[in-house]
């Protein structure tokens, strides 16, 4: 049997498929739907510090191409989160890494300190997508201000590792990378929803009530691959930092190119709406293609894409 576990920091993942942020409840609801301890993890709804209501509808779209969503973070906020969904993280049967997001450093630095405190959430993923209230910017489309953010939030994860999720609307990533660990982060997550824009030609208005939205599916795969590859190269070959590989996801061989691309780890959100145990065949899919590899460990394909 080949040796499917992974590692991020500290943290032992049974392997590498793990549900991303928003797209299997807030605290693993999906469950109702499939085995959970099949997975290597799952990651829970981004948490704000104030709850939120998000954009208003529609807000979430089927589209041609994959998805299209502006849902606006709504959440809870963290002092629900703690009360209602934390006692819950316990009972999973996979890792549970928790999503901290937030529109202030303080904001950002708030929530992680309560994530840190849950029993049973052994990671923490930063989502830096969000608008920095001070410029407008987010806070990953700029290395400075991610260190910023960053310097401030390791500290106070004492229990758990810290994820650093990265989106490709920033560009080059490498220098954001780079900046990630360097400020202590244990994994990158690579990459997040690209902005987009569907407008309905008849009524000629936007599809989204927003305007533009996140893009993600199949379409945005490719990009996604290139981000992993990249970073992989140039950043953290040779090290223990490993990359989780997310985008577009819509079938097991998508995976494997992320594994050989660099990921040890890959993450699935898109195609859970499609079909909800996608996940776990993909696990499965990935076990049988590295035993045909000849391999002891999954974690001997990370980065073997031949050139």
């Amino acid at each position: 049997m080949v040796n499917m576990n992974v590692k991020i920091g500290s943290v032992e993942l049974r392997n590498p498929v793990v549900l991303a942020g928003g797209t299997c409840g807030v605290m693993g609801e999906i469950k109702d739907a499939i085995d959970l301890s099949k997975l290597g993890g799952i990651t829970t709804k981004s948490i704000t510090k104030e709850p939120r209501e998000g954009n208003s509808p529609i807000r979430i779209v089927d589209h041609h191409y994959g998805m299209m969503n502006a849902i606006g973070l709504a959440n809870e906020g963290i002092n629900s989160f703690i009360q209602e969904q934390a006692p819950k993280a316990t009972s999973i049967p996979t890792t549970v890494i928790g999503s901290v997001a937030g529109h202030t450093i303080d904001e950002y630095v708030a929530v992680a300190s309560a994530m840190d405190s849950v029993k049973g959430i052994e990671l923490v993923e930063v989502n830096v997508s969000c608008p920095n209230t001070t410029d407008g910017l987010e806070f990953g489309a700029c290395p400075k201000q991610l260190h910023a953010l960053l310097q401030e939030i390791r500290p106070v994860l004492k229990n758990t590792g810290m994820i650093v999720k990265l989106s490709a609307a920033a560009g080059d990533l490498r220098p954001h990378a780079h900046t990630a660990i360097e400020c202590g982060s244990d994994a990158l997550t690579l990459i997040n929803t690209i902005p987009g824009l569907a407008i309905d030609v008849h009524s000629r208005k936007p599809v989204l009530s927003r305007g533009i939205g996140g893009f993600s599916g199949g379409a945005i795969h490719p990009i996604a691959v290139r981000v992993v590859r990249e970073i992989y190269k140039d950043i953290t070959k040779g090290t223990s930092i490993p990359i989780i590989g997310t985008g577009g996801i819509m079938r097991w061989e998508d995976a494997a190119e992320f594994i050989l691309a660099g990921a040890s780890t890959v993450g699935i959100g898109t195609a859970s709406y499609v079909n909800p145990a996608i996940s776990i065949q993909v696990a499965s899919k990935l076990q049988t293609w590295a035993e045909k590899h000849d391999c002891s460990a999954i974690n001997e394909l990370v980065g073997a894409m031949q050139c």
